[in-house]
């Protein structure tokens, strides 16, 4: 505590408090969403079995258009990577370290959380099949829904490796830029109503990119919290928001639905583009009250403690559901009520309050991967033969290793979002998503732990 409150004293006062608290208040809504409208139950032959809560509570979809807040976590990245880049150019770092660093955070804790979910994958299939009465079926649906928030981390992954560039295509061309993608989101859009799914998979990209470049605008100043500006947001996003879904072919829930198509979140369509415009309004509209709050001792404290273990709530938040569910049903003791009756309702509190007791041991175990200092690089590491020192510090073979171990734990993740959520796997994961996953965040770490030549040795030749 002594540590968060000298973190807190030491604040800026040209920071953005705001930005930090939408930050902590967007992970904090998906994880009580997520409890929320998670229904454990049992199939026919007695074996563990969920679904989205969503599915049967129809009234509350236009709720969704507030509570889907991911858009807003994208453009409190775009603005916090938007601020990374300023800081490290001004420096004369390139956009190389820049994006090393930036790993720096996401990678470690996600690389425990995999590892892990591997172990205990392993142990399940070898001990848990035999003596537990497991099935593999089960226990890769476990890890699955452990895994979960794996599927957002590799969007804003791979859209963390292109911010230098759309960065700078924002820099030269401003909102040329976010219309271009607007039209690719419609495009694939029209693909995908006339039933070719694949031929939307690039909104996978270009969508959460739209969503990334609005927090660009936001750091560069060009949308002040100014009626002028929130209105025209929030009344025009929520006027077309309400005409794609309830006029047009969109569904309504802007969280993903069985039976509902298309999906407004995976991959983004207009509707959630508008959804994204909505929220933006609102978020500025209460910026100035909620900046005047944050410069207040004790929210800027909770803000500031709530951000220091943010990835790790974010990714744990899902298996803190698997261990709950564990130990309840090997008590015989887990409820599985109908959805929307008045025991389930009832059963929401305790099955929060105990769902927030797993998370807090799981933080307190894992969380210590987000907040302990992250070494600094120098020129010759311990245990690094000299000549591998010398190679990694150098621009050309820095950048290679760099994309190649990014894209490599990218694709790891993808490969275990992508998998069947009951195949058989030894490690209840892809053993070749989870190599390849490895060898990436391997290859980042080597590279965090080396100075960059032209940073240690060499004049930068920009400012």
């Amino acid at each position: 505590m002594h540590r968060l409150r000298d973190l807190a004293d030491r604040t800026p006062a040209s920071r953005e408090r705001y930005v930090d608290l939408l930050r902590a208040l967007a992970i904090t809504a998906v994880v009580l969403g997520h409890w929320l409208l998670s229904v454990v139950t049992y199939d026919t032959h007695g074996r563990l079995t969920g679904h989205s809560a969503l599915e049967s509570l129809p009234w509350a979809y236009p709720i969704t258009w507030v509570a889907q807040v991911m858009p807003i976590f994208f453009v409190v990245g775009g603005y916090a990577n938007a601020a990374s880049l300023q800081a490290h150019r001004r420096q004369g770092e390139n956009a190389t370290d820049w994006l090393l660093g930036r790993t720096g955070r996401l990678v470690s804790p996600t690389s425990a959380l995999l590892v892990t979910l591997a172990a205990a994958g392993l142990v399940a299939n070898l001990a848990g099949v035999r003596w537990m009465g497991l099935s593999p079926g089960l226990v890769r649906f476990g890890v699955w829904v452990a895994s979960i928030p794996l599927w957002f981390l590799t969007a804003y992954l791979l859209v963390v490796l292109l911010a230098p560039t759309m960065y700078r295509l924002h820099r030269r061309f401003g909102v040329r830029v976010v219309l271009v993608l607007i039209v690719l989101v419609a495009v694939g859009d029209v693909a995908r109503l006339a039933g070719s799914e694949s031929m939307a998979a690039g909104n996978f990209v270009f969508g959460w990119l739209v969503i990334h470049q609005l927090g660009f605008f936001w750091r560069d100043g060009q949308l002040p919290d100014t009626p002028r500006v929130w209105i025209p947001l929030l009344v025009g996003g929520f006027g077309v928001l309400a005409l794609l879904t309830l006029v047009g072919p969109y569904p309504v829930s802007m969280i993903d639905v069985t039976g509902q198509h298309p999906h407004n979140a995976s991959p983004p369509t207009l509707a959630l583009l508008a959804a994204a415009t909505m929220q933006l309004g609102l978020v500025l509209m209460l910026r100035r009250p909620a900046e005047r709050w944050l410069h207040r001792p004790s929210p800027w404290l909770l803000v500031v403690a709530v951000n220091s273990v943010v990835l790790t709530i974010f990714l744990w938040h899902m298996s803190a559901v698997v261990v709950l569910v564990g130990v309840l049903d090997a008590l015989h003791v887990l409820p599985t009520p109908a959805v929307a009756t008045l025991p389930w309702w009832l059963w929401r509190l305790p099955w929060l309050v105990m769902l927030s007791a797993s998370l807090a041991l799981l933080v307190a175990i894992f969380g210590r991967l987000e907040t302990r200092p992250r070494p600094r690089p120098t020129e010759t590491p311990r245990g690094l033969p000299d000549g591998v020192a010398r190679t990694v510090s150098r621009t050309a073979p820095r950048l290679v290793l760099a994309a190649s171990g990014y894209v490599a734990v990218m694709l790891g993740l993808l490969d275990n979002n992508l998998a069947p959520n009951t195949h058989a796997y030894l490690f209840g994961m892809p053993a070749g998503g989870l190599l390849c996953y490895l060898l990436g965040a391997g290859t980042l770490r080597l590279l965090r732990s080396v100075a960059t030549t032209s940073v240690s040795r060499e004049k930068p030749s920009e400012p």
